[in-house]
């Protein structure tokens, strides 16, 4: 069972109280009417599916119900940080395998 830090709560709660809603940070288009059918279905349906560090967008549903980004690895499920909306996340593949480099003592 993952437990889950609410940035707004300021708790970390169980997963049950928490429900993904996919990938964060997506720009919408700024002038949606001209769009073409293409651009705006890029936009309505594709997401990034990455098999690794991955920004989504998850609810506090059981709880303060706001929205907030967490940074995880889709393979292990490790949520290395969440952060509210309009934050940048400090979590990124490079910096997570200049950690792991770092721990086993090896210099890039």
């Amino acid at each position: 069972m993952l437990n889950i830090y609410c940035p707004h709560c300021g708790e970390t709660r169980s997963e049950e109280e928490f429900h993904a809603h996919g990938q964060a940070h997506i720009v919408r288009p700024e002038n949606p009417a001209e769009c073409s059918d293409e651009e705006w279905g890029d936009y309505i349906f594709f997401r990034d599916n990455p098999r690794g560090i991955h920004h989504e967008l998850w609810v506090h549903s059981g709880g303060c119900r706001k929205f907030f980004n967490a940074t995880r690895h889709t393979v292990t499920y490790e949520i290395y940080e969440t952060y509210k909306i309009g934050e940048k996340p400090s979590v990124t593949e490079a910096s997570v395998a200049a950690a792991k480099a770092s721990a086993q003592g090896v210099t890039a």
